[in-house]
């Protein structure tokens, strides 16, 4: 599993021998169950999790309705906003599937980072490409109506149609399920006719 891990940062940084023995003695992981909730809202978070196998879902209640606002899966790290910080969730964190990650802490983390500087300058590579990242996303997704969001999601995480609920997929996508459904039909039409 580790080297996964290191298959992965291996795309930000070249491995040292040193650096790929302290990430194989340095890395936890562990199995959760599908429905395990990580994190509640108000809940305060010390642990982020980097995704081996498996889906977690984020998502918020607004007036009563569950919000689903992202989907983390293989290669992906989950780093909650408040992790580390010592104030309360405005969210959730569920297994959509048996998930297998591996686990950080705050301890862990500024431990290993004493020990291995270089780690620290990899850690802000790799999060400052997951913000740029979610940026771009965002910034997609507030530029375009719902049957263009589906469409891209087809292009770019077409596993999640089968590997998440119909209704958390619309509600990512900010429709309900019953437009989300419409748009299929409207789609899988267009395909029949062309």
């Amino acid at each position: 599993m580790e080297t996964r891990i290191i298959k992965f940062l291996s795309k930000y940084t070249v491995f040292s021998k040193h650096l790929e023995k302290a990430i194989r003695e340095n890395t936890f992981f562990k199995v959760f169950e599908k429905g395990t909730v990580l994190l509640k809202e108000g809940d305060h978070s010390n642990e982020c999790y980097f995704i081996l196998n498996g889906c977690i879902r984020s998502y918020f209640y607004k007036d009563g309705e569950e919000i689903t606002n992202e989907f983390y899966t293989e290669e992906q790290v989950v780093a909650p906003t408040n992790y580390g910080k010592g104030t309360p969730s405005t969210f959730y964190l569920e297994c959509t599937e048996e998930v297998i990650a591996s686990i950080g802490n705050p301890v862990l983390e500024k431990e290993t980072f004493q020990k291995y500087p270089e780690l620290e300058s990899l850690s802000r590579v790799i999060a400052e490409a997951m913000i740029a990242k979610h940026q771009e996303t965002f910034a997609e997704f507030k530029s375009s109506n719902p049957e263009e969001r589906y469409m891209n999601m087809l292009k770019t995480r077409p596993d999640l149609i089968n590997r998440v609920a119909h209704y958390q997929l619309a509600s990512y996508l900010g429709v309900k399920p019953e437009s989300l459904s419409r748009i299929r039909k409207r789609i899988l039409k267009k395909n029949d006719l062309s």
